[in-house]
């Protein structure tokens, strides 16, 4: 057992923490999580309602009794979602864990600390991790570089974000960001985090809710097989490299390039389709550099397993003897 403020601050086994990914993020994958000892994330917007959301908690509640999260990511957009409302969801839900991430979850971390819910704030930046610490969050998720979704525009590894951000502040760091087996967990806790996120490994697993035409793209694809998109919009997002998003990349590349002109290529919908259809030229799918530490497709129990005892190897055996 690796037991950390992080394991005791969220009342889990092991310090492991699934993403909150979109489409993926759902009751059957974070249930899985859960009950191997990590915890399970919900993704509050993969629901197309907050009652919606309301009924997948329930779900989720029915397949596991150990703790799980909700994650809220908040998005400038020109219409957004209901975000109060799911935030009620949540709160209405009894859900104890919430992860945000996104624009000034200042209102959201206020509503939920109100209701004793425990917060994880997931950022790209020290500073922003230090930001969302004068906010009251009792923990931090920094996203290095390498990771899925959106590495922010600073383009800083995580060998140098996780020890920048646990040298500023003095909550719990969890190190998210190119994680897939027990050498990054022991490498994280050796930076100074408290645990690690996965969302790319978790995604080849036995339970993760997507075709698995897409988990053994996973496993087939090495570290390499990803795309930089939205650059020039300063909406910097890795997704996995595939003929659509080789695309967005050539057309975005075009002088006076703009969002309009790649907005049906990366359209939400088309990637959903693409993860549960297997149709890969549906639309972009997410993915990180942790592709290339992908090997095999696990149950979540088995995979979690193996990470944790390796971590537990590194740190008794190779790292002991090097000192010894």
């Amino acid at each position: 057992m690796i037991r950390t403020r992080v394991t005791d601050l969220l009342g889990i086994e092991h310090p492991i923490i699934q993403g909150g990914m979109q489409w993926v993020g759902r009751a059957e994958l974070a249930a899985a999580v859960s009950n191997a000892g990590g915890l399970g994330i919900l993704t509050a917007l993969t629901q197309p309602t907050p009652d919606d959301l309301r009924r997948e908690i329930d779900r989720c509640r029915g397949m596991t009794d150990k703790p799980f999260g909700v994650n809220l990511t908040i998005l400038p957009t020109m219409t957004p979602p209901p975000y109060a409302e799911y935030r009620q969801a949540i709160i209405d839900g009894g859900v104890r864990i919430v992860e945000t991430a996104g624009f000034k979850p200042q209102e959201h971390v206020d509503a939920f600390k109100a209701h004793g819910i425990t917060v994880i704030h997931k950022c790209t930046a020290v500073r922003h991790a230090a930001s969302a610490v004068r906010m009251g969050v009792d923990a931090i998720s920094i996203d290095g570089f390498e990771c899925a979704g959106h590495p922010g525009e600073d383009d800083i590894p995580g060998l140098i974000l996780i020890p920048a951000a646990t040298d500023a502040i003095d909550v719990p760091v969890i190190a998210s960001g190119g994680f897939a087996d027990g050498r990054g967990l022991a490498a994280a806790l050796a930076l100074g985090a408290e645990g690690i996120t996965m969302g790319t490994r978790f995604c080849a697993t036995v339970e993760a809710p997507i075709h698995d035409v897409v988990k053994q793209l996973l496993v087939d694809n090495d570290e390499r097989a990803t795309n930089l998109i939205f650059r020039q919009f300063r909406n910097t997002a890795r997704v996995i490299r595939t003929p659509v998003s080789d695309q967005v990349v050539e057309i975005g590349g075009r002088p006076g390039a703009e969002f309009a002109d790649v907005a049906h290529l990366v359209r939400g919908a088309g990637g959903r389709e693409a993860l549960e259809t297997g149709r890969i030229e549906a639309g972009i799918i997410w993915g990180g550099m942790a592709q290339g530490l992908i090997h095999d497709i696990p149950t979540c129990a088995e995979l979690i397993g193996r990470i944790v005892d390796e971590a537990t190897a590194i740190i008794r055996g190779r790292l002991a003897a090097l000192v010894g």
